[in-house]
């Protein structure tokens, strides 16, 4: 009954959205006044679900897209910085299926990517690894789940653009999150050397890498602080970075540029 629940919370609060209007050749600045154009996503009964229910909720949004096939859809796969992404933020002018869950690894994406075989999207972004890496798996075995995950995809999608992106950062000794020891243990060095990894398989697989690394980067390597809650986790300016990106990818921009940031006072800081 709590599946069904939110199943029906989600369709109401988080339904892809198309726009009337199309987006502009060039993004406009990103406005960080993020208290004027963000509404905080409601926590509502979401965090009292188990893994398999919130597969089941991803089996069936899946499933209802597919049956409505729209035009320009466009699926976010992957863990808990996909499926907090806003809605509202996300670009307009195509339609969104969000398969993310929260603690999501590359094995578990993998396995359930069957979900949204029927579908037919326009581009797939990809991104998980951060999690593997705090429960200690090697970057071997990291980037042999996403060979795999590429496979697939190309075999059930051939007509769509598959985008790898970039793991980001943690906030190193500004971490807040509950598993900072774990979240230390992983040196940003290394994220930084597993997306040069990732990089040279999409081009080894013929498949799109975005690099959202430097765009969320301060100048020691470290996610800034301003971009997240805990260190691990995106703030909304964090979000609204990753946005820019999107649009800027998806007008065809062939390498996403640092947008241009309005200057953050501490007190719009979380």
């Amino acid at each position: 009954m709590l599946a069904v629940i939110v199943l029906i919370w989600r369709q109401q609060k988080l339904t892809p959205v198309l726009a009337t209007t199309a987006i502009p050749d060039s993004p406009e600045p990103v406005n960080l006044n993020w208290k004027n154009q963000y509404v905080s996503p409601e926590l509502g009964p979401r965090h009292k679900l188990s893994y398999p229910q919130w597969l089941d909720i991803l089996k069936q949004e899946a499933k209802m897209t597919a049956r409505k096939n729209p035009q320009r859809l466009t699926i976010l796969a992957g863990d808990s910085l996909s499926l907090w992404f806003p809605p509202e933020l996300l670009p307009e002018d195509r339609i969104w299926l969000n398969q993310g869950i929260s603690g999501e690894v590359s094995n578990g994406l993998l396995q359930r990517l069957d979900f949204f075989d029927r579908t037919q999207p326009e581009i797939i972004f990809v991104m998980v690894g951060i999690n593997d890496l705090i429960r200690g798996l090697d970057d071997q075995e990291i980037l042999a789940n996403y060979r795999q995950i590429i496979s697939y995809l190309r075999k059930k999608h051939p007509q769509s653009e598959i985008v790898i992106q970039s793991i980001l950062p943690h906030g190193a000794e500004g971490v807040t999150w509950e598993g900072k020891e774990k979240l230390l243990a992983i040196p940003n060095p290394r994220i930084r050397n597993l997306n040069q990894e990732l990089n040279n398989l999409a081009t080894e697989k013929a498949v799109r890498y975005l690099d959202l690394h430097p765009l969320f980067t301060d100048k020691q390597g470290n996610l800034r602080t301003n971009f997240t809650t805990d260190g691990l986790h995106l703030s909304p300016p964090g979000y609204l970075v990753w946005r820019t990106a999107l649009k800027m990818y998806t007008n065809q921009q062939v390498t996403p540029q640092v947008p241009h940031l309005e200057k953050i006072s501490s007190k719009n800081r979380i």
